[in-house]
């Protein structure tokens, strides 16, 4: 077991702090909540009570707050969790020690993301352990990431760097889309596939891939099928539906692959685009959902590995 000063010496709070909040240099990556937390499960020898990690939360940096209370997270929560799934907190510890790397590369991605769209917004990075989900949100103040959740979630990505880099990119994208910082139960899935589709492309722009890229492959060869599909439904509401928010889905049919189709409609629409500048804007202010996929050239099963 790493102990709490092997961890911060992992995390590398001072130069990660003093780095990412140097101008240019990219957003600053707060890691305080996550040293907190695994102080507490050390000296508590992995059992904390659900009183002291309310106090956690209650003793958290503004965004870690803000991530457990959107997100319904409380002490009793977390206590459970680390009941019923010790071995993801233990787990997460390995996590500490990619920091670094993905602080160089995050700052990297954010200096493309400022080039290509001079309007980025660059909130600081909270990473904190909360119950094992969610993974991540983002919201006009910040980008908010679950440490223990993200390492566990190995679907995504099995290189762990790679893994943090590309959710956080396509997190920061969301960052950009402030008109949709309130989640809206009625959301079409055609809207709601170009929000997440759309991350996945800016994602992969600024930082090289996208976060849900185990798609792609699960669904190699019946492309047309799916996306043929995915047009019948485009005016139901995307929440309960076959394409957003249905995870884990299964092999015959995987989930949240509105993910994935709005990653290729807002990717047909960019190379299409004679004014690339213009094309991001209109990915990200979303205004004609509509006009976007009528735009883009795109069709179901289309290929875009060129080009």
């Amino acid at each position: 077991m790493i102990s709490c000063k092997p961890l911060i010496a992992l995390l590398g709070l001072v130069p990660i702090a003093a780095a990412m909040g140097q101008s240019g240099s990219g957003p600053e990556i707060r890691v305080s909540d996550v040293e907190r937390f695994y102080e507490l499960y050390d000296t508590t020898a992995g059992k904390p009570s659900a009183a002291q990690l309310q106090a956690y939360i209650d003793e958290g940096t503004e965004g870690f707050r803000a991530f457990t209370k959107m997100r319904n997270t409380t002490g009793e929560r977390i206590a459970q969790a680390i009941e019923k799934q010790p071995e993801i907190f233990l787990r997460a510890k390995r996590c500490a020690a990619i920091l670094p790397a993905v602080k160089a590369r995050v700052a990297t991605a954010m200096v493309k993301l400022e080039d290509l769209y001079p309007e980025a917004n660059l909130p600081p990075i909270t990473l904190g352990v909360g119950r094992g989900k969610p993974v991540g949100t983002a919201d006009r103040n910040g980008v908010m990431i679950g440490l223990e959740a993200l390492c566990a979630t190995d679907f995504l990505n099995p290189n762990l760097e790679d893994r943090f880099v590309y959710v956080i990119a396509h997190e920061y994208a969301h960052v950009q889309q402030v008109q949709f910082a309130d989640e809206n139960p009625s959301e079409k899935v055609l809207r709601a596939s170009l929000i997440e589709g759309g991350a996945e492309f800016i994602g992969e722009l600024i930082s090289g891939s996208v976060s849900y890229a185990h798609l792609a492959p699960m669904v190699k060869g019946r492309e047309e099928r799916f996306e043929t599909e995915f047009l019948q439904d485009v005016d139901k509401v995307a929440l309960g539906s076959a394409w957003l928010y249905n995870h884990p889905g299964t092999p015959e049919r995987p989930a949240d692959l509105g993910y994935w189709i709005g990653y290729r409609i807002t990717k047909a629409y960019y190379r299409n685009a004679t004014d690339k500048r213009q094309a991001l804007r209109d990915i990200i202010e979303l205004r004609n959902p509509r006009a976007i996929l009528e735009k883009s050239g795109w069709k179901p099963g289309i290929s875009l590995d060129q080009p």
